[in-house]
């Protein structure tokens, strides 16, 4: 008994496979009470326009509405122009598939061919056939369009990948720390990286859903914010190879590492990349003013430094520009 309650649990119903399951009960219900012919197959329709977002949905209704009402007319022309006969069939598909894809609704071939069998099968076509078709087709959509009328709320899943992004990036600078003040590393930096990326493309692709779901928002806070996030993660691989190249000038590593180490604890939604470029500019200017080295090799981690400073005036000029009203 407990391992079967265990079983159970391990078996988790999706948030669409559960819409779908009541939207093609919905489907075959109304469907039935109107006394349509062929009923169930108003299921195939509501299935195949169930989608993950409202954009998705709505767009994959009108393909597959546009295709359908299509099929009417074509099915009409061969099937009562030529013969009803399995090679008409075939003929018909070698038209209407191309056509679809001319009008861009060939997302609703298989949905139009249920009709096209249907009137295929009645060996007949007339007023009361085609009714039953726009029944079908209006019921099967109409019932994916009501479940995908309300979907859940996606800031609370986002919010948990901007807290685990953050804490990842205060991670990443303060490896960078450690290695400027002891050239040690404490655990993989790639592999932190390319963990840390992931989990940026996964945050960017739920956000791009919840804009999906949404028909007047011309702006989402945070798909921008993944985006920027996504953008400073280049910045912060190529900053960690300049870092690394730095093995001497000990007075400007703990200056800048000093700096980075305040950049940590500041990592958040909020926008404070203004102060930060002041104070970098002005660690900039301390450095411009010491005399240049006599020694090659110096000269050139002096350059590094350089380029280190340019590298993290860009990660923060990318901050800044997180502008989106927060909903």
């Amino acid at each position: 008994m407990d391992s079967a309650i265990k079983r159970l649990k391990k078996y988790k119903i999706g948030y669409r496979t559960a819409k779908t399951a009541v939207a093609v009960s919905v489907g075959i219900s109304v469907a039935q009470l109107c006394k349509l012919d062929f009923f169930v197959s108003s299921a195939i329709i509501t299935i195949l326009c169930v989608q993950n977002s409202k954009k998705k949905s709505l767009n994959s209704a009108f393909a597959r509405f546009v295709a359908c009402m299509l099929s009417i007319p074509f099915s009409f022309v061969f099937f009562e122009g030529i013969a009803y006969q399995p090679f008409v069939i075939g003929l018909l598909l070698l038209l209407f598939i191309p056509t679809t894809v001319l009008l861009k609704v060939n997302e609703g071939v298989v949905t139009s061919t249920v009709i096209i069998l249907h009137i295929y099968s009645r060996n007949n076509m007339n007023w009361h056939i085609i009714q039953n078709e726009l029944g079908l087709i209006v019921i099967g959509i109409g019932a994916a369009l009501l479940v995908n009328s309300y979907m859940p709320s996606l800031d609370k899943q986002m919010k948990i990948y901007q807290k685990k992004i953050e804490k990842h990036f205060q991670e990443l600078l303060m490896e960078m720390v450690e290695f400027m003040r002891n050239s040690e590393c404490d655990f993989n930096y790639q592999n932190k990286l390319k963990s840390t990326i992931k989990e940026v493309q996964i945050a960017k692709s739920l956000a791009f859903r919840d804009v999906q779901n949404h028909f007047t928002r011309k702006e989402n806070y945070y798909y921008k914010y993944f985006t920027i996030r996504e953008k400073q993660l280049d910045i912060l691989e190529r900053l960690f190879k300049r870092v690394t190249s730095v093995q001497t000038l000990s007075e400007q590593r703990q200056v800048v590492a000093n700096f980075l180490e305040e950049l940590s604890l500041c990592i958040h939604p909020g926008n404070t990349a203004q102060l930060f470029l002041s104070k970098l500019q002005n660690i900039e200017e301390l450095i411009k003013k010491e005399s240049l080295p006599n020694n090659w090799e110096v000269f050139e981690e002096q350059a590094q430094i350089y380029y280190v400073i340019k590298e993290i005036e860009q990660y923060l000029e990318i901050k800044k520009s997180l502008k989106v009203a927060y909903y």
